[in-house]
């Protein structure tokens, strides 16, 4: 049987995993890439002109099809046709529980379907290095891949409060993500000031840790977590003030050491998010660094011994791309040590120092 992975989208996420998957086909164990396109747009050509010369095929709906082809594009399948020849579905818009009620609940050949960080409640909250254990291939045939601020919420939380025994040592932990306006593919929404959020959740404050706090719960762990957020007018990338207060005493050089531990985790000495984003532009893939959190040294601080504050710069989207093709593989083949080997062909992309 081949192993086709279908991408719904080609925005921010949907783009840079069609040119992973392709890239990577060999070393995934993929043996075809398709993705669906809903609109025909000229200012779209290029970009899907260029999918398909590295491999990946177009699929469109079917009463699309004339249009999309007089723009000259060569539709392989209708969205139909694609959805049953996929053995993975990863939805990439921001309507995957509509697609889910609609579409997906009635395909019986895929093995699964991934959405993002936005589409809370369609399936297991996933983020990788976090909650694999958990994940069981008969009853996870849904998996939602959470945020790309919530990534790194759980992989501080991780980091700074995990135990040897699977567990968490934390007493309370607060997050205040401070949020890009707009990703700079995006030509609307931008923001002229700084522009705060609601504390819409009374338990956790905003989405940020309400997600992370339900992905920690499939561990059976009820932790204190609260979060706040504002947009500030820049494109470059969000970053997150973070207080964790573990149960147990730490120091600065305790800190610093969990931090190096983490294999997953970037650390710089650099303090100006432009300078991080630059360096993924220069050296990530797509532009995007796949760690799951940046943690500026120089804000790093420990007061009494307890309370452990500092900044870090999440990596636009590239923690939730590594959760995307993770979650996909494990779909593909429910085995974590093969995940981790085929992953090994873009760990280059996992910094550890920026």
């Amino acid at each position: 049987m081949s192993t086709v992975v279908h991408i719904v989208g080609t925005g921010t996420i949907g783009e840079p995993l069609i040119g992973l998957f392709t890239d990577f086909a060999d070393k995934f164990g993929v043996d075809e890439v398709t993705f669906h396109k809903r609109t025909p747009l000229v200012s779209d050509r290029a970009k899907l002109e260029h999918l398909m010369s590295r491999g990946a095929k177009l699929a469109v709906n079917e009463e699309s099809v004339g249009d999309f082809e007089a723009l000259g594009h060569k539709v392989t399948y209708t969205a139909e046709e694609a959805l049953d020849r996929a053995a993975v579905v990863i939805d990439c818009t921001p309507a995957g529980n509509a697609h889910k009620e609609d579409l997906y609940q009635k395909l019986t050949t895929a093995r699964g379907f991934l959405a993002q960080g936005s589409e809370f409640g369609f399936g297991k909250p996933y983020a990788r290095g976090v909650n694999e254990d958990v994940l069981d291939e008969d009853d996870d045939r849904f998996v939602q891949i959470v945020s790309c601020n919530t990534h790194n919420i759980c992989t501080l939380i991780k980091t700074f409060c995990g135990n040897e025994d699977g567990g968490y040592d934390v007493d309370h932990a607060n997050f205040v993500c401070i949020r890009r306006a707009n990703d700079i593919s995006q030509a609307t929404k931008f923001i002229p000031s700084p522009n705060v959020g609601r504390h819409d959740d009374e338990e956790f404050g905003t989405h940020h840790a309400r997600d992370a706090h339900s992905l920690f719960a499939t561990q059976g762990h009820d932790l204190d977590l609260y979060s706040s957020a504002l947009k500030v007018n820049t494109q470059y990338m969000h970053s997150i003030w973070f207080k964790i207060r573990p149960t147990f005493e730490l120091s600065h050089d305790d800190a610093v050491e969990r931090l190096r531990a983490n294999a997953r985790v970037a650390l710089t000495e650099k303090r100006d998010a432009n300078l991080i984003f630059s360096f993924g532009r220069d050296h990530g893939y797509y532009g995007r660094i796949l760690s799951q959190t940046v943690v500026s040294l120089p804000t790093l601080s420990v007061r009494r011994g307890r309370d452990i504050y500092g900044f870090c710069f999440t990596p636009q989207d590239g923690n939730s791309l590594l959760s995307s093709i993770a979650a996909t593989l494990w779909r593909i083949e429910p085995d974590w040590d093969r995940v981790s080997d085929r992953l090994s062909a873009i760990r280059r992309w996992l910094y550890r120092e920026i």
